[in-house]
C-alpha cells in the first residue's frame, strides 16, 4: 500500500470527510482491520482565508508548498490538496515537490466522462466558479461544457461556504437556496452538477437534487485509494 499525502485544514471540516472516506474505502476493499497509510499536514485556515481575501496568492502558495514539503519528507508517495479552491496554485505545488499530485478536477472529470456527461453545472467558492484554473481544466482537457450560477447566486454560495460550512454551520434555509440554484442550472441545460467545494457535501446530498451531484471530495478520496492500492 502506498502512503497518501493530504494537505488539509482548508477547512478541517472537509478534511475530516477525506480521512473517513479514504479509510472506509480501504476497509471496504481490503477487509478486516485494514486502514489507509496517510501523511496529513493540516494548516491554520484562518491564515489561508486572510490571504485569499487580500489576494495574496503568493503568501498562500508559500504556506501550502511548505505543507507539501513536510508531507513529502514524511514519506508520502503522492499528494492530495483537500480543497478545490487551493488548486489555483496546484502548478506551483507540483513544481515544488517530486511526488505526483492527484488533481481534484481530474478525479471529478473522469467520473463525469465515464457517465457520458457533456454539460455540467459548477458550484464552489467565487474563485472556483469564476477563474479558469478549474473550469478551463474541465473544458480543455475533458471537453466538458461548464455553466455557473449568475453573479448574485455566486456571491450567495460563496458567503454560505465561508460564513457557514467552513465553520461547521448547517442551515436548512441555505440548503433550500442551493437546491434552487441547482434547479436553475438544470433548467439551463446542466446534466449534472459538480459540488466544487469540499464542504458542499455537508449541506446538499443526492436526495436533494433531480440531477446527479458529483461530490468532489468523495471522488478525490476514492481515486486516492485506487492509486494507493
Amino acid at each position: 500500500m502506498k502512503t497518501i499525502g493530504l494537505v488539509g485544514g482548508m477547512s478541517w471540516e472537509s478534511t475530516a470527510v477525506y480521512y473517513r472516506t479514504i479509510n472506509e474505502e480501504v476497509r471496504r476493499t481490503l477487509g478486516g482491520f485494514h486502514s489507509a497509510e496517510i501523511a496529513l499536514y493540516s494548516v491554520d485556515f484562518a491564515l489561508i482565508e486572510k490571504l485569499q481575501s487580500s489576494g495574496d496568492w503568493g503568501g498562500l502558495t508559500d504556506i501550502v508548498v511548505g505543507a507539501a514539503h513536510n508531507i513529502e519528507r514524511a514519506g508520502a508517495d503522492f499528494l492530495l490538496i483537500c480543497s478545490n479552491t487551493i488548486h489555483e496554485v496546484a502548478p506551483e505545488i507540483e513544481r515544488a515537490i517530486t511526488i505526483p499530485l492527484l488533481h481534484i478536477a481530474d478525479a471529478t472529470a473522469e467520473a463525469l466522462v465515464q457517465n457520458n456527461a457533456k454539460t455540467v453545472g459548477l458550484l464552489g467558492t467565487s474563485f472556483t466558479m469564476e477563474q479558469e484554473f478549474y473550469k478551463g481544466r474541465l473544458s480543455k482537457q475533458y471537453g466538458l461544457e461548464v455553466i455557473v450560477p449568475d453573479e448574485s447566486d455566486r456571491m450567495l454560495i460563496n458567503g454560505i461556504i465561508y460564513k457557514e460550512l467552513c465553520q461547521g454551520v448547517i442551515r436548512s434555509i441555505s440548503r433550500q437556496q442551493f437546491i434552487r440554484i441547482i434547479n436553475a442550472l438544470a433548467a439551463a441545460g446542466a446534466e449534472a452538477v459538480i459540488a466544487g467545494c469540499t464542504e458542499i457535501s455537508m449541506l446538499v446530498k443526492q436526495c436533494d437534487s433531480a440531477i446527479p451531484i458529483y461530490d468532489t471530495s468523495s471522488l478525490h478520496a476514492e481515486k486516492a485509494v485506487k492509486w494507493a492500492l
